[in-house]
């Protein structure tokens, strides 16, 4: 199985790795920085380099339990050793955009006991799905004063790995779903904005809140009896 570098090293661009296996425009390496598509957050982009050429990455994802690195050039044969280089724009985005997420859980539990229901996002803009009957008055100013307040708390996150038996008696971690991570997963990876927000989260994200930038509430709007749907973009501050 893949080594996925970013789970503790969300900083980490550039990395040494050796190709595993081969099908056809994609290769699995033993190890990697590059982000795969998943929880909502979508993958890297960059490129890898060996001796006997260079391709850019295309697409990264898991299938079956094997992550795959799509490459749009020449492809390196099994035994390769390449250097992988993750593009840094695009991550530093989807880093700010995710704990952006996080941070609107957190206001929306704290506030309004709240629970997220679902989520997507792309670099500097997304959206989430909560449990809830109607908006209050004035609610999509409200959110969006309370989450740019805790970007301006410059809250630390911090991302530590704790045994399932012991994630699954966490209250905090229960109402993020934890019992829908996969049973063979033994260690559960918790992101912790201190003070506001702790989930069970394999996603990418910034070493505090102010480096978020700020948040814009563009819309909000139902979708369906009991669900509501909050989409925000990132800014800068």
């Amino acid at each position: 199985m893949t080594d996925r570098l970013y789970l503790r090293d969300a900083d980490l661009r550039s990395f040494v790795a050796t190709v595993v296996a081969v099908d056809g425009d994609r290769v699995e390496l033993d190890r990697t920085a590059f982000y795969a598509t998943s929880g909502g957050q979508p993958h890297d982009t960059g490129h890898l380099i060996w001796e006997a050429g260079a391709a850019s990455i295309i697409d990264v994802v898991t299938v079956d339990g094997t992550l795959w690195h799509t490459l749009a050039g020449p492809i390196p044969g099994a035994e390769t050793v390449v250097t992988g280089e993750v593009a840094d724009d695009r991550r530093r985005q989807m880093m700010r955009t995710h704990t952006a997420m996080h941070i609107l859980c957190g206001v929306m539990w704290s506030r309004w006991k709240r629970v997220v229901t679902g989520g997507n996002m792309d670099a500097l803009s997304g959206r989430m799905d909560f449990e809830m009957a109607e908006f209050p008055e004035g609610f999509g100013t409200e959110v969006e004063g309370l989450c740019n307040s805790e970007i301006v708390a410059d809250r630390p996150i911090k991302v530590s790995f704790i045994p399932r038996e012991e994630a699954v008696l966490d209250r905090d971690l229960i109402r993020t779903k934890v019992n829908l991570v996969p049973e063979l997963l033994t260690e559960i990876r918790v992101v912790d904005i201190v003070g506001l927000d702790k989930q069970a989260d394999g996603g990418t994200h910034v070493s505090s809140t102010g480096q978020v930038g700020r948040m814009e509430v563009t819309k909000t709007e139902s979708k369906g009896k009991g669900f509501k749907r909050i989409r925000f973009l990132v800014t800068d501050p």
